[in-house]
């Protein structure tokens, strides 16, 4: 598959049109999805009739938006009117969105040609996309791999050429994690920087729609078009939104990056090599790399654990049978009519409701979910001091490579440690990038990260797009 400047360029040059790309797209699904898994739905008469409604475009001498004719992925919980949208549950199999998320609202405004719906972890709850309820994803790089979660089937769309671009979200690395494993690009901006609007929520504090691509440059694109204020989402931010790729440098001199003391401590070898080899081509294009400390973001993953599972407790308490969700019939009483009801909840759903529900019991409330929210607040303050020290971070993404499939099954604090230096991003709000450095010895992708202020993403795309070209 083409990237995003060359679809463009073949559309408006007139080498191809939208309607031949897309079936492009099309016969590329067809082929590697029945193996990979990526997509649960593919849009196909309606994917055609938005390319030819940009050919026709093109042909009246219309100026096509900013993403014409490009195919996009859209993940499972984002809404799109007239489609269904079931988070990959069993709970919301037959669910039809009535409305259409500003995001999706964007992508078409830029002429973009919505392809299909990908698989994730149910709920968007998992590190590996093996919780859906259409079955695991499997990573295009190895196929006896998980590619990573929650957002694996935007990932592995990517990854396998299906599609140049895909949304996913990301509520603790569930954009960034996946793009390492699969050796994509994942951009999650900072919070309030695109509207949650549409987007099926699991902890709103921390949900955040992202953007997958081959290269920086089209993640770039992507994330520009679906930025910006919305009236519909209160959380969003009112501020201009940058031309990104206009803000890319042919070097780095001036920006100060900082490593954070302890990120490297008992890290997979592989990945703490790949990791200083880009410290040091960082250096050769002149950037200055700075030690720096984060001392309370070792704290992030039990935080983001206890605050993220205590607002899914209660943005899931809806799918109740009465208001949305299944609804279980000729239940002899209210407690079992409840019961049979929420039973279609996969394992780890459940299990996170259940230990949100105990973080917000009257016992439990002081000393577990409020003190999160304190340290999550002194977390926050310690990113602040060091923003103030150094323009962007450099961390890992991941502490493992893509692992096998069903190998973490059984042991979730392994999976939960999969988002060890993502959630950080998420408990503090910051803008963040995973862009592939390189393979393992087991030729499996190495995927480092860049976190910046927020609203200062341009920082962190332009410092991914340097590094990106010394490769």
């Amino acid at each position: 598959m083409m990237t995003i400047s060359q679809i463009i360029h073949a559309i408006t040059s007139g080498e191809k049109t939208a309607e031949q790309i897309t079936r492009e797209s099309l016969s590329i699904i067809a082929q590697t999805n029945p193996e990979i898994n990526a997509f649960v739905e593919v849009f196909e008469q309606d994917a055609l009739a938005q390319a030819q409604a940009v050919d026709a475009k093109k042909a009246r001498g219309e100026k096509l938006g900013a993403l014409a004719g490009v195919p996009v992925a859209i993940k499972d919980n984002i809404l799109y009117k007239g489609h269904k949208a079931t988070c990959c549950s069993k709970m919301l199999a037959n669910y039809v969105a009535s409305y259409t998320s500003t995001v999706v609202e964007k992508l078409l405004a830029a002429d973009a040609v919505i392809i299909g719906r990908t698989n994730m972890d149910e709920f968007a709850m998992g590190s590996s996309n093996q919780t859906s309820a259409y079955g695991p994803v499997k990573n295009p790089v190895d196929t006896e791999r998980v590619p990573g979660g929650s957002s694996g089937g935007s990932a592995a769309a990517v990854a396998a050429g299906m599609v140049p671009l895909a949304l996913g979200t990301d509520t603790g690395g569930s954009v960034r994690q996946p793009a390492s494993f699969c050796g994509v690009v994942g951009v999650k901006p900072g919070y309030g920087r695109i509207s949650r609007y549409g987007v099926v929520s699991f902890a709103s504090s921390a949900d955040q729609v992202g953007v997958l691509a081959a290269n920086v440059e089209d993640a770039s694109i992507g994330l520009e078009v679906i930025s910006g204020k919305d009236v519909h989402d209160s959380t969003s931010l009112e501020a201009p939104v940058p031309a990104y790729t206009k803000q890319f440098t042919p070097d780095l001199k001036g920006l100060k990056i900082g490593l954070p003391k302890g990120f490297l401590d008992g890290l997979y070898e592989d990945i703490k090599e790949r990791l200083l080899a880009a410290a040091k081509e960082l250096k050769k294009l002149g950037a200055e790399m700075v030690d720096v400390d984060v001392p309370l973001a070792k704290y992030s993953a039990p935080v983001y654990y206890i605050v993220t599972s205590a607002e899914a407790s209660s943005n899931l308490g809806r799918y109740d049978g009465i208001r949305y969700g299944y609804s279980a019939q000729n239940a002899p009483d209210l407690h079992a009519y409840y019961e049979d009801s929420r039973a279609l909840f996969g394992l780890e759903v459940k299990k996170r409701i259940i230990i949100g529900t105990y973080a917000l019991t009257s016992k439990r409330y002081e000393e577990c979910f409020v003190k999160a929210m304190k340290v999550r607040e002194l977390i926050k303050q310690d990113f602040k001091k060091v923003f103030e020290q150094v323009d962007v971070l450099l961390t890992p993404t991941s502490p493992t490579t893509a692992f096998r499939l069903g190998k973490e099954g059984k042991n979730p604090l392994s999976l939960y440690l999969a988002d060890l230096y993502t959630c950080p991003g998420n408990i503090g709000g910051l803008a963040g990038i995973s862009i592939p450095y390189g393979n393992d010895k087991k030729g499996l992708p190495v995927g480092v990260q860049f976190y910046g202020p927020i609203l200062q993403e341009e920082k962190i795309l332009n410092a991914a797009h340097c590094l990106e070209k010394t490769l």
